[in-house]
């Protein structure tokens, strides 16, 4: 790949390494120059850009990192759309990340224009954590490179993937002292209980007993049948004679392991007993805080075996305790970056001043404009969708689904600003962006939308996603909520243009390879258009 400066006339069909922005108009960079761009900058006077132009063995960034990212990707993960050289992973289960570190580090020692960056092995995660993003660097890599990577991941199993967690039966055994608390050992049960159900499994049972081996022995063999059995001493454990691992010992099971290099967690205690896992816990297991009893329970219900050379090697990473010079982990931690959470915003408030009647409820092929749209937007994955009403409001309202939310616009006369500001204000908290979606655009394709989706990361600075067919811009367009407040200070009938204008930078163009995007039932002959996109369904 050759990188540097370029005369303009020169630089058609290269990758403008640098932005530009000139007067109103703003060339981001990784744009492939078109002449209609040459011409642009030759009238701004722009003499020499910076480009990279691809040569014969080069593999452009976005094929690159979706190539290395197909290998990479394992049981239980979804891969992301390819943008601006990077893939981003995606937890598909609840349970335990499984990453090879070996595997990762191998692929990134491969050449410095690939990058596999990961969570750590054995985190937890919920569906939609992303988990690994593979960035490629330059604006492309070399194809030796790509199939070395790639190579790597399919010869030695792809280092990406999730344990999911298993349900599991669980048994609960107290052991107490004369004078010890019922609270204390109420509270112990159902500090323990939640830990167990937030890995989706079930206490099934809880048996308390005298603090010695043999009421621990008697204990279990009365549990109920179960995977897994949890002991909470009186005291902690000290010493394999100590007693839980002695009780263990007298019913029968075996002891394999006693302590481990996590701390909280250092007193645990780890068997087995009639083929069940047997766990003593830690006195920090009293605590709702993690510590290392967490370790072993998570790998546990994730049908992950744990032996005592897993537990040996548990020390890096260990330290859990807080101490002055680290902050704590449980205040202000940064939790792993998840997939955006998208609402639809269907605008069905206007006037159909053009059409002449409400062009929502027209047939198209027998189905209403404004179902079809619908329609697609619910096949595109999003099941949170808000539809604006006005104008006709009662007969626009018979046609909504059950599910759809619907936001009425008293101010609809004022403009499509008014039905953006009533949709945006009605989106609950927990949505991350905003899809705005025209209400007669039935030719929308559902996976058009979803690849628009795809497409938006704050975090690299894809905030607000525009589908382009042919050059053309269209939508929907997708706002992220960061940009929320400027549409609610929208006015008139131009809707969120001057937000798109206003944050060039956020903006990610989407080309779209059907005209969907683009077409919509604003008069009578753009309705026969439609006809013809949507054919006999």
């Amino acid at each position: 790949m050759k990188f540097g400066l370029c005369p303009v006339d020169q630089a058609v069909g290269t990758i403008l390494a640098h932005g530009l922005a000139i007067g109103g108009l703003t060339l981001k960079k990784g744009r492939i120059l078109t002449s209609g761009d040459i011409e642009t900058l030759r009238e701004a006077a722009v003499h020499e850009v910076t480009v990279a132009r691809l040569e014969a063995g080069d593999v452009a960034e976005d094929e690159a990192a979706r190539r290395i990212a197909l290998a990479v990707t394992g049981a239980n993960v979804s891969r992301g759309q390819a943008c601006t050289g990077r893939v981003n992973l995606y937890a598909e289960r609840h349970g335990l990340v499984r990453i090879n570190a070996a595997l990762v580090n191998a692929i990134n020692a491969i050449d410095e224009s690939i990058t596999l960056a990961t969570l750590n092995d054995f985190d937890v995660v919920e569906p939609r954590i992303m988990l690994a993003t593979i960035k490629i660097i330059p604006y492309a890599a070399p194809d030796w490179a790509v199939a070395r990577a790639a190579g790597l991941a399919r010869e030695m199993a792809a280092p990406v993937s999730i344990a999911p967690f298993v349900p599991k039966r669980v048994a609960l055994i107290s052991t107490q002292t004369p004078g010890h608390k019922a609270s204390l050992i109420d509270k112990n049960r159902a500090v323990t209980e939640a830990r167990i159900r937030a890995l989706g499994s079930e206490l099934e049972g809880h048996l308390t007993c005298g603090h010695d081996a043999l009421g621990v022995a008697d204990a279990l063999r009365q549990v109920p049948p179960c995977d897994i059995v949890l002991i909470f001493g009186a005291s902690a454990n000290s010493d394999r004679n100590d007693v839980i691992p002695a009780g263990i010992r007298l019913a029968g099971g075996e002891v394999h392991h006693i302590g481990m290099p996590v701390d909280p967690g250092n007193l645990l205690v780890l068997g087995t007993w009639r083929g069940n896992s047997v766990i003593g816990l830690p006195g920090c297991a009293r605590s709702p805080k993690r510590n290392g009893f967490d370790w072993v329970l998570e790998r546990l219900c994730a049908d992950i075996p744990v032996i005592p050379r897993d537990i040996m090697q548990m020390g890096v990473g260990g330290l859990l305790k807080e101490i002055p010079s680290r902050p704590s982990p449980r205040e202000g931690r940064i939790e792993p970056k998840a997939q955006p959470k998208v609402a639809a915003i269907i605008l069905a408030a206007g006037l159909s001043r053009r059409m002449g009647t409400n062009k929502l409820l027209l047939p198209l092929n027998g189905t209403p404009v404004l179902a079809r749209t619908i329609a697609a937007v619910r096949a595109a994955g999003i099941d949170k969708i808000y539809v604006v009403t006005g104008h006709d409001a009662h007969a626009v309202r018979g046609h909504l689904p059950a599910d759809a939310v619907e936001v009425f616009n008293p101010a609809f006369k004022e403009g499509m600003a008014s039905s953006l500001r009533a949709g945006i204000a009605g989106l609950p908290e927990d949505i991350d962006a905003a899809a705005i979606v025209l209400g007669d655009m039935p030719a929308l394709r559902p996976h058009d939308l979803h690849h628009l989706i795809t497409h938006l990361d704050s975090s690299e600075g894809r905030e607000l996603i525009v589908p382009a067919f042919e050059g053309k811009r269209g939508h929907p367009v997708i706002f992220a909520r960061r940009l929320w407040p400027e549409i609610l200070n929208a006015e008139g009938d131009q809707g969120a243009r001057k937000v798109v204008l206003d944050n060039a930078d956020a903006v990610c163009e989407v080309a779209v390879g059907h005209p969907g995007v683009i077409a919509d039932a604003d008069t009578p002959e753009a309705l026969r258009y439609l006809e013809t996109l949507v054919g006999d369904e």
